[in-house]
């Protein structure tokens, strides 16, 4: 399990294409000497197998599932991604509840600066993205999600778009000050959402069963 917050990023090296999966190849100086073989680690927010450990980067392999539901196919030599290493049983929650398990991708339509005159250390930003329908049911004002990895709350929400605030740390110490317009994005929603979603849609299953039943026996 993860939570969101990203503790460093790293510099993609490689991606190479196999037969119906792939092999990525991450530098990280700082997070790759603590990693064993086989550990978990998030990479723009989908949990990955940690191999081949070098003392600065890792492989990891990418299945055919990870590979058509997410980013990471796309990734060229160079591309700077988020890492975050799984949270300890114990610790604080500091973002949200992150599995890693990525729902569907979605487009940056904008990331502008609330104010452009005071320089990117000085100014929040304003992240839009637009969201497919197969994440929509579980978006929700105030509610959370990951975006690449990054547990963000989402401040405004109109049924297809999301718009976050995303303050000058965040924006420094992520991948996004290297994102422009048009750029895919790994999206996962709030695992409780789903679960309060499902649970309710399984209440009205059994109350649809109920009334029919009742009715086929002439009540």
């Amino acid at each position: 399990m993860f939570t969101g917050l990203i503790a460093t990023t790293g510099k993609i090296l490689q991606l190479e294409k196999r037969s119906g999966a792939a092999r990525l190849t991450v530098e990280t100086a700082t997070l790759a000497p603590r990693l064993h073989e086989g550990d978990s680690i998030a990479v723009n927010g989908v949990c990955l197998t940690a191999l081949g450990l070098e003392p600065t980067r890792f492989h990891a392999d990418l299945a055919a599932e990870t590979l058509a539901r997410t980013t990471l196919g796309d990734l060229a030599p160079g591309t700077l991604v988020n890492l975050e290493l799984p949270t300890p049983a114990g610790t604080p929650l500091g973002g949200h509840v992150v599995q890693g398990h990525v729902d569907a991708t979605g487009t940056l339509l904008a990331l502008d600066p609330v104010d452009p005159e005071a320089g990117p250390a000085a100014t929040d930003w304003w992240l839009r993205i637009a969201v497919p329908p197969a994440v929509q049911p579980y978006v929700v004002e105030k509610g959370s999600i990951a975006i690449d990895g990054i547990s963000l709350t989402v401040a405004r929400w109109d049924g297809a778009t999301l718009a976050v605030a995303i303050i000058p740390h965040t924006y420094s110490a992520t991948h996004l000050h290297t994102l422009a317009p048009g750029a895919r994005v790994n999206l996962e929603a709030d695992v409780l959402m789903k679960l309060a979603l499902e649970q309710q849609r399984a209440q009205q299953h059994a109350s649809t069963l109920t009334l029919e039943s009742l009715i086929a026996r002439g009540y």
